[in-house]
């Protein structure tokens, strides 16, 4: 691939990165919303996913008639379907961390994200680490410092986050878990980009088997509620309609950036959410902006460059290698005896 294509496609991919944390803020506050109107986060769970999941038909049969793509093998199916099954499991613990708490808590809570991720990588040899590397030392402390800005910010927001409401720490503990579960979708959504390279057909399969999942769910955690199944035409249809496109979007996002990037990358924007839902409180809720959340987003910002630094150094490595290896210098013999 030219140097040329190869910065105008990380272009892209960073900027729709940061587009998914801007939607992301913006789907962890209408389920906020919708859930305190009364409707249930596994309620709002299924329909959302549901009607993501129609508007991706059209897509997929695009995908399947425009590219040739692997059968969809059995083995290929259960590998979306564990990834289906992880990403339900931190969804219900999300939605219901939030309904318990508040977006922004959310936001802060993911700054554990990039450091499972990167451990977990770093295990499972899916990242590559050299101490006697500049790009790697780089990877290394910019996830320290991006984690230390989080922690920043949620400590100084500590009298606002410390509220006297019991439940805080329920939804604390359900979205330390979501960004655990995270941290395993990443590694998993980049081993089944690996064999069956659609992001379009693995976010449809994906979202069908959430939507499944939460529909049994629901149907036990709702039997003696029929009326958490009314959607209003209100705040919680916005939040349904909203949601699902958010989401479904979100995730084809994700699934391409992952193919192309790896885990570790994807995970490196979530603290940036932290700045986004510091600075969305701050203009459109009239929050007041502390000086906690300015360190903080310095630091977040400086560590995520640092990595993204890192990241850019391996990839032009990569690179160089490939062209070295395929330059008229490595003449491979015109006839093999």
């Amino acid at each position: 691939m030219a140097p040329g294509r190869l910065g105008n496609r990380d272009g892209w991919i960073l900027t729709a990165m940061v587009a998914t944390e801007f939607s992301n803020v913006g789907v962890n506050t209408l389920v906020k919303a919708a859930t305190s109107k009364g409707l249930s986060p596994f309620v709002v769970l299924v329909y959302s996913y549901t009607f993501g999941s129609l508007l991706l038909l059209p897509l997929t049969f695009l995908s399947f008639r425009t590219r040739s793509l692997p059968p969809l093998t059995f083995s290929i199916l259960c590998n979306m379907g564990i990834l289906g099954l992880i990403a339900s499991a931190f969804q219900i613990a999300g939605y219901n961390g939030i309904k318990y708490s508040s977006p922004t808590l959310s936001s802060a809570m993911s700054n554990v994200n990039p450091a499972f991720t990167f451990i977990l990588a770093v295990i499972f040899r899916m990242e590559k680490i050299s101490l006697k590397k500049k790009s790697s030392i780089a990877k290394v402390l910019g996830t320290i410092v991006s984690i230390i800005g989080a922690l920043v910010v949620t400590l100084y927001h500590g009298p606002k986050l410390m509220s006297s409401h019991s439940d805080w720490v329920i939804g604390g503990g359900l979205l330390a878990l979501q960004y655990i579960l995270v941290s395993v979708s990443y590694l998993v959504m980049a081993h089944t980009m690996s064999r069956y390279p659609s992001a379009v057909v693995v976010t449809l399969v994906h979202n069908v088997f959430v939507a499944v999942v939460c529909a049994f769910v629901s149907l036990l955690a709702e039997k003696d509620d029929p009326k958490a199944w009314i959607i209003r035409f209100d705040i919680t249809l916005i939040s349904v309609v909203a949601t699902g496109t958010l989401n479904s979007g979100y995730y084809v996002i994700h699934s391409w950036a992952v193919s192309h990037k790896g885990p570790v990358y994807l995970s490196m924007f979530k603290p940036v959410s932290i700045l986004i839902a510091a600075a969305s409180t701050f203009i459109f809720l009239g929050e007041s902006l502390y000086l906690g959340s300015v360190i903080g987003g310095i630091f977040i910002s400086i560590g995520f460059y640092m990595v993204l630094w890192g990241k850019t150094k391996d990839d032009k490595v990569d690179i160089l290698g490939i062209i070295e290896s395929s330059s008229p210098s490595h003449k491979a013999p015109l006839l093999v005896y």
